[in-house]
């Protein structure tokens, strides 16, 4: 099974009921593989808070409920799992928070295992796709045993891995009797203090608990150097250096502080062996222990087995094989045919201030549109470019985000721009999905996770309801029109509010497909059509050719050539 499979697996036999996520990479499979299972009610929410108060909800109503996301969508939720904490959940609740050490799809490397001793609620790291089902299985046990949210921290390898999983039967759970204690779950100063303690109380039960989980174990081989490490990691350090011996940890708190000075007591050398932040080694240290960390192993990116030989053992280090010349080249850069392209072009010739978001439209950064100047996190597009925009008003300043984006994090900022009457321009970016990660639905798309229709949110509606003054909707595939709407907007007083549509090219339905044809009797060579960085357009010597087995008939370079000199051919 693909790790996330597995996840999605152990949460099923674990007899989860309700889970609720977020998609975001390399945490997405999770819920698109448990959405099989129609004993579980699955579904997308508008933003990892929203999927873990859900999730939160049906465990304090007595049914075992697990969230998803991945590790910046904790940032969201974390207001939600600090009170958690206090409150307790009653039925089993988990959230499997997946990391993205070396930042393949993420703004970001982040550290799950802090949240865990921030909250301090108990976080498993399972090594393999075969752990990944049984620790999530038992995760919802330790969640009801404790009364207590358990964050079980994946990493992209683990999620992306396969191994070969042996599956079990679902637990059948009764719903848990839900019981009106106000005392425990409505956290007014008075209640929380007395909470705080229970907290306290129930940390102290948990650390006598990972002294004894068989999920920590000491592995004793060769004693001149012991190492403690957990998760893919663990599955590294076996690889490359069989013969040393291991603490693995699979709680990654709290920590088994006397299994460690017990392991630590049996080896010549100690170290800690883990990705991103040195949390155990701090800890550890903070013990008294001497182990080396970060002195032999690096805190940025990616750990893998090249990495470890190399820290481990420099006289083996591997030279690394130049495989590049098997690739066939593909540059970051939109899909052919893909909506948001002109928007950007047009953005890059009215040079405007582009303050972006999370998604694919980022690829606009590069060469030859390098339209946008900022990108932070989910939402941030618009508040970015409000700041912005009180610095010079001079300036246009535009805030550019996807629908998928926008319900999950720019209806707030949206408001403040209307409450504050900030003259930006917004343009939400609607290709009908959450492209990015794979195609997923999202509220304003009319369908569910499990495939139902339902309503849909009209964002244009949305934008006049709070209060947007200039409200208008306009074709992808129409520069022209962008551009006037833009120019329009440049000399408004007030916010401008633009909705751009047209289908991400992955998604979009397959009917009779259109061709384009460049006439060489009227390209003059000015290859305007170029400067959108359509990767289905290339040139010779002297005009532009139109590459067929990457077009997708979007219609833009016709739209962008001065000349009238690309058709669409008849029949």
């Amino acid at each position: 099974m693909l790790g996330n499979e597995a996840f999605a697996r152990g949460a099923y036999e674990g007899g989860v009921e309700v889970a609720a996520g977020y998609p975001g990479t390399p945490s997405t499979e999770i819920l698109e593989f448990l959405s099989r299972y129609r004993e579980v009610h699955s579904r997308w929410c508008p933003n990892e808070k929203v999927a873990f108060e859900v999730a939160a909800g049906a465990a304090i109503g007595g049914k075992r409920a697990l969230a998803t996301m991945k590790h910046v969508g904790l940032n969201v939720a974390s207001d939600a799992l600090m009170t958690l904490a206090y409150t307790g959940v009653n039925a089993g609740f988990v959230a499997i928070v997946a990391d993205d050490p070396g930042m393949h799809s993420s703004q970001n490397e982040q550290d799950t295992r802090n949240y865990a001793f921030f909250a301090k609620v108990p976080c498993l790291e399972p090594a393999n796709p075969a752990e990944a089902r049984e620790f999530v299985r038992l995760a919802f046990t330790i969640s009801e045993m404790f009364d207590t949210p358990v964050l079980v921290r994946s990493t992209t390898r683990v999620s992306h891995s396969r191994g070969v999983v042996e599956e079990g039967e679902r637990e059948s759970v009764p719903t848990r009797r839900y019981e009106k204690r106000a005392e425990k779950f409505v956290m007014i100063p008075a209640f929380a203090r007395e909470r705080r303690k229970v907290l306290e109380e129930r940390l102290k039960a948990l650390e006598q608990w990972v002294e004894e989980t068989p999920l920590n174990r000491i592995e004793l081989r060769d004693r001149k150097m012991g190492i403690i490490t957990g998760g893919v990691l663990y599955e590294y350090l076996r690889e490359v250096a069989p013969e040393v011996s291991v603490l693995k940890l699979g709680v990654s708190f709290p920590l088994p502080r006397r299994k460690i000075r017990e392991f630590a007591s049996e080896v010549a050398e100690l170290l800690v062996l883990e990705e991103l932040d040195p949390v155990w080694e701090r800890e550890i240290k903070a013990m008294g222990i001497p182990v080396k960390g970060r002195e032999v192993f690096p805190g940025i990116g990616e750990i893998t087995p090249d990495v470890l030989i190399g820290c481990l053992f420099p006289e083996k280090k591997r030279d690394s094989v130049d495989l590049s010349h098997f690739l066939i080249p593909r540059p970051p850069t939109l899909c052919a045919g893909c909506p948001h392209r002109g928007v950007f072009k047009v953005l890059h010739d009215l040079k405007a201030v582009v303050c972006g978001d999370i998604g694919c439209y980022t690829l606009s950064t590069l060469p030859p549109l390098s339209a946008m100047d900022t990108c932070l996190c989910m939402g941030a597009s618009i508040s970015i470019a409000e700041g912005i925009k009180l610095a010079h008003p001079e300036l246009l300043v535009v805030a550019a985000l996807g629908d998928s984006t926008f319900v999950h994090a720019g209806i707030p900022p949206l408001i403040d721009v209307v409450y504050n009457k900030t003259p930006i321009v917004v343009l939400v970016l609607d290709n009908g999905t959450t492209a990015m990660t794979g195609g997923q639905d999202h509220p304003a798309t009319g369908r569910t996770l499990m495939g139902e229709e339902t309503h849909r949110l009209d964002l244009a509606q949305l934008a006049r309801a709070v209060g947007v003054p200039f409200v208008e909707t306009i074709g992808a595939y129409e520069p022209k029109k962008i551009r006037e709407a833009l120019e329009k907007a440049r000399k408004l007083s007030e916010p401008a509010f633009f909705l751009i549509q047209g289908p991400c090219q992955l998604k979009k339905s397959r009917g009779t497909v259109r061709r384009f044809r460049v006439r060489e009797d009227r390209c003059r060579g000015c290859f305007v059509c170029l400067s959108a960085g359509c990767p289905a357009l290339a040139r010779n010597e002297k005009t532009v050719v139109i590459v067929p087995e990457r077009c997708n008939a979007c219609g833009l370079c016709r739209e962008l050539c001065p000349f009238a000199a690309i058709e669409e051919e008849k029949g």
